[in-house]
């Protein structure tokens, strides 16, 4: 059954999603699809790791936030629905393409630099590389512009950890919504 606005904005406007469970549907924060580790549906084990590393690098805690399954959710959610910062960019869906094409670049540039993959690669080596896409595309790169990647993985993450109540509580900074959601995301 088609969900109405109002239960749209209530739901993801406050950080919860909903996943099926065991044909069940529950309502969760990325944080807790994380803490109970719920399967990823588009997302293969190597680009949630991928991932992962790539979002420390990018934010600390945004893994612990659950970027990953913030991020394999709304893959799978109807392009509309979506709160990904690349569809606020011109990009036309389906963003999946965008997502994997670019962990698989950042792998591979990882693996010709420092003959590891990114995940394994040490943090200063991740950081340097980091710094690297945000500049221009690194030689081995076969991914989506590095820069623009970069810049929507960031904003993804930033997103995840600090867009939220708790997070502009954790900067200091007074929240003032126009609309109070009902409750905290990733409390």
């Amino acid at each position: 059954m088609p969900q109405s606005r109002r239960d749209f904005i209530r739901k993801s406007g406050i950080g919860l999603l909903t996943f099926w469970v065991g044909g069940c549907e529950i309502e969760l924060t990325p944080e807790d699809a994380k803490k109970q580790e719920l399967p990823f549906q588009l997302l293969n084990p190597r680009e949630v790791r991928t991932l992962e590393a790539l979002g420390e690098t990018l934010l600390s805690g945004s893994t612990t936030a659950g970027l990953a399954h913030f991020i394999d959710h709304q893959l799978n959610a109807s392009a509309q629905d979506q709160l990904l910062m690349i569809k606020y960019l011109g990009v036309n869906a389906p963003f999946a393409p965008f997502y994997t094409s670019g962990l698989a670049a950042l792998d591979s540039a990882s693996i010709a630099k420092f003959n590891t993959d990114f995940t394994n690669s040490q943090a200063k080596q991740r950081a340097g590389l980091i710094t690297q896409i945000a500049q221009g595309n690194p030689d081995s790169w076969s991914g989506p512009p590095a820069p623009f990647f970069y810049f929507v993985l960031r904003n993804d993450a930033l997103d995840v950890v600090y867009g939220t109540k708790a997070g502009f509580d954790r900067l200091g900074i007074p929240y003032m919504a126009h609309i109070e959601p009902p409750s905290r995301w990733g409390a």
